[in-house]
């Protein structure tokens, strides 16, 4: 612990030679990049809360298949692009037992993660009325999903929903859509970086608006059931997982199974396209693709544009994660919990020294402890104050990177702070605090 604080300018000087400009617009792999940097010329272990990666190991369910998979050859050959059967008939299945929602297997489409299903869906949702324009992001959000989009020459707008929870939605939801130029609308539930979680009424909202004015809704559920304070995780059991599926027609759902598998380094995820937008006809996409039916041009058109399709054997794999968890024998609630477990010691940790939680109401409850949480420190804006961790061994994001309106907030994860590290998050949030003082 005597090196810490790490002297700034050697936090600057690597960072430069990292090629970050400004912390506060660098991008997540671009901090994980520096301080995999500034661990090695420290010779410490950072409190890594930059990226949210899994924390937790694989259910030997998934690998035990695709371990199976791979010595029936299945290596040898190119997967269907549209999937396995047995995963495209568990897909199904799960969203119907923990969603009660009904979409087909033919919908139902295994993708290289939800990072690949939002290209996809973007590739043919911002390209079916040549009158649009492109997304609507309804923020905080995942940084990349804009990237993506920039990468693919469409706009997109967006706001910070915290101000316009409840009722307030509708208004500032339909500033944005009468103006006929979006295209796909898309949040994450629970919400990256600040793990509020629409509810009925907002989902309502945002289906009943959407119809009105033909927008396609993506609804990303990379978290899928971890808002904690409800259990999600019985097949065919109320509570249900919340879904715009519920209330709109045009929806595509990214149902990740990084974070609920901790199948992360494997790459897979399903995008579920609903049967009614499978079905409808678009002339504007014979721009692009040889059919102006949304399915097949987002299958044969988009998605086999990309890839040859998702890596073989790990389609079994997570085909026998789904299977047990639909079965109901593998509860995959049990082994995720420690993440809202995690969040309550390490905010608490944060709050006793001079920190504050930016995002800490979910309307008129307290935010829910989750995979991610949200800081600011008095008196410092958010590029200060990831400048000023990374000198005390802490990493985070900034939250201006996410289309938040608090400039002065970061976004913390959970996942890759072991508990054995708890003990030296005090000790560093406790030597920040003596050094950087405020009156609380």
């Amino acid at each position: 612990m005597a090196d810490i604080p790490i002297p700034k300018e050697i936090v600057t000087k690597l960072a430069e030679e990292t090629g970050i400009r400004s912390a506060v617009s660098a991008s997540i792999r671009e901090i994980v990049q520096l301080v995999n940097r500034l661990e090695q010329y420290a010779g410490i272990k950072f409190v890594r809360m930059e990226m949210g990666v899994p924390g937790l190991p694989t259910s030997e369910i998934g690998k035990e298949a695709e371990i199976a998979a791979i010595r029936d050859g299945v290596t040898a050959s190119y997967p269907n692009i549209t999937g396995i059967t047995p995963l495209k008939n568990e897909a199904s299945r799960f969203i119907k037992l923990f969603l009660n929602a009904d979409v087909s297997p033919r919908g139902c489409i295994p993708t290289v993660g939800s990072m690949m299903g939002g290209m996809v869906a973007f590739l043919v949702a911002n390209r079916n009325d040549r009158t649009k324009e492109g997304t609507l992001f309804i923020d905080p959000g995942f940084p990349v999903q804009k990237q993506q989009i920039k990468m693919l020459g469409h706009d997109y707008y967006s706001f910070d929903v915290y101000n316009f929870r409840g009722k307030k939605l509708r208004e500032k939801l339909e500033s944005f859509l009468r103006t006929g130029l979006i295209s796909s609308l898309l949040f994450s539930n629970p919400n990256n970086p600040t793990w509020i979680c629409l509810n009925e009424e907002e989902l309502a909202i945002i289906g009943e608006l959407c119809r009105q004015y033909d927008v396609i809704v993506i609804e990303d559920l990379a978290y899928f059931g971890m808002d904690f304070r409800k259990d999600y995780s019985n097949p065919g059991v109320p509570p249900f997982q919340p879904s715009v599926a519920h209330y709109a027609d045009d929806y595509i759902l990214l149902i990740s199974s990084s974070k609920i598998f901790s199948y992360a380094g494997q790459r897979i995820g399903i995008m579920a396209i609903s049967d009614h937008l499978y079905d409808r006809s678009y002339p504007d996409l014979l721009r692009y693709y040889s059919t102006d039916k949304f399915g097949h041009s987002a299958i044969f058109g988009a998605l086999y544009g990309l890839s040859a399709g998702v890596t073989h054997s790990v389609q079994y794999g997570l085909a026998a994660l789904l299977k047990a968890v639909n079965d109901g024998i593998y509860k995959y609630r049990e082994d995720v919990i420690v993440y809202g477990e995690k969040a309550r010691i390490m905010k608490k940790l944060f709050t006793e020294n001079g920190f504050k939680i930016v995002y800490d109401h979910d309307l008129d409850d307290l935010l829910a402890d989750g995979f991610y949480f949200t800081i600011s420190y008095p008196g410092m804006t958010g590029g200060e104050l990831i400048d000023k961790l990374l000198c005390y061994g802490i990493s985070a994001i900034s939250l201006d990177s996410t289309g938040s309106e608090r400039q002065e907030g970061l976004r913390a994860c959970v996942s890759q702070v072991p508990v054995e590290m708890f003990g030296d998050l005090e000790f560093r949030l406790k030597r920040f605090f003596e050094e950087n003082p405020v009156n609380l």
